[in-house]
């Protein structure tokens, strides 16, 4: 990728995005949201779409000319209903929480109650958290997880609900390294009469690729990132049954969103084609493979695992038992000393600032996109022992440092 025609124009920023795919080539990727997308997906989000406006939906613009905005609109469309089953999807929100902004407009006043997971025991900022609108507009109670197991304690969730009566559940998290159970979240919502927001955002691929049970056909609404374990165009997707196609749709356009990111839409779209190849239910399956092999090899160098493992894409370590004196934010300078990128993050029971909190969150995603098998996460967590274990020893950093390079160049990724 020589960015030649943005060189021309502007060196610095051409310098900028070389800098990143170098970045990108020579480090492992291993913060859970994010992945690496084909050069097919590069491609389509950079395409002469990002001129067009196209406010409206296919075959009810507001401008002329969309006939190819159209087109690839309806791809995406019919793609992700393959994919996830849904009835009626929506594929303009410009990120996850664009996508729970449009539920929450189209389903609830200001003032209405939602019931969401405590940020820090692994939910998300846009489920309710004070600094988000959510919080600003809505009465939000947090449910948590167990902190003796790390787990959700689906009967404490019903009861709160009970004594809440909430609008909306919302369930689906950030940093929830476990499978959800849908089913036992929808039957604490209808207990109540309560609306069910289900935010597949980390687990959009997973979903698809069969690889962690569906809220689809549960869940009243489904919401969900396209760029992350599904690795399609970045931004965001509602599904939901047909009966609220309309207040959905009238939500994102006009009421969140002007005109649509066609360009991203356009990525959407080949992406989930990509998702479409029984190839992806391989890669939804190895991804999880890849973080129970880190979740073991981890717990063989004595880290404590918020519910001692994992079920999906991500191990989130509580590092207080093991290395007390050692903060997330310690242990992610560190490691990206060496090449290994991941971040910082809350734990259930945090007892330090969320800005330097206790724990470190660890994805498989992007490095299972470049072939890494167990045996290489394996090697991945060894590292991360070492360098966790030693912070400050450059010569630590250093054998660690050869390490991920020779990971890198036998696991290449963009030319």
């Amino acid at each position: 990728m020589d960015y030649e025609h943005v060189r021309e124009v502007d060196p610095a920023v051409a310098d900028a995005l070389s800098g990143e795919v170098t970045r990108q080539n020579e480090t492992l990727a291993m913060i859970a949201s994010e992945n690496h997308v084909s050069e097919a997906v590069l491609e389509a989000q950079g395409s002469a779409l990002t001129n067009k406006y196209a406010e409206g939906y296919p075959g009810a613009r507001y401008y002329g000319g969309c006939e190819y905005a159209d087109d690839v609109e309806n791809l995406a469309i019919e793609r992700a209903k393959e994919l996830w089953g849904a009835e009626h999807v929506n594929v303009q929100p410009h990120s996850g929480t664009q996508a729970n902004q449009a539920v929450y407009f189209a389903m609830l006043d200001p003032g209405d109650k939602i019931l969401s997971m405590e940020l820090s025991h692994g939910g998300h900022l846009s489920h309710g958290h004070p600094a988000n609108f959510t919080g600003q507009l809505y009465e939000v109670e947090s449910y948590e997880v167990d902190t003796e197991t790390g787990y959700i304690d689906y009967e404490e969730l019903h009861a709160m609900a009970e004594e809440f009566e909430p609008d909306i559940v919302v369930s689906g998290y950030s940093a929830y390294p476990r499978t959800v159970d849908w089913e036992r979240i929808q039957e604490a919502a209808d207990a109540v009469d309560a609306l069910h927001l289900a935010d597949i955002a980390h687990i959009t691929g997973l979903v698809a690729g069969g690889a962690h049970p569906s809220p689809v056909g549960v869940a009243d609404f489904v919401t969900g990132s396209t760029h992350k374990t599904i690795r399609a165009g970045r931004g965001g997707i509602v599904m939901c049954d047909e009966e609220y196609a309309d207040d959905i749709d009238k939500a994102v356009f006009p009421g969140g969103q002007g005109g649509p990111l066609m360009h991203n839409i356009a990525g959407k779209a080949v992406g989930f084609k990509e998702a479409l190849d029984p190839s992806f239910e391989e890669y939804a399956a190895q991804t999880v493979s890849n973080a129970k092999a880190l979740a073991d090899q981890l717990q063989e160098h004595g880290f404590s695992l918020v519910s001692e493992g994992t079920d999906n894409h991500l191990v989130l370590v509580d590092l207080r038992p093991s290395h007390p004196d050692t903060t997330g934010g310690d242990a992610e300078e560190a490691l990206e000393d060496t090449g290994i990128v991941l971040n910082a993050n809350t734990v259930p029971g945090e007892t330090r600032s969320a800005f330097n909190p206790s724990g470190i969150r660890i994805g498989t995603p992007a490095l299972t996109t470049r072939g890494f098998d167990e045996d290489d996460i394996r090697v991945v967590a060894d590292c991360i022992a070492k360098v966790v274990d030693a912070p400050e020893d450059e010569s630590v950093k250093s054998e660690v440092g050869e390490t991920v390079s020779e990971l890198c160049d036998a696991n290449a990724l963009y030319d």
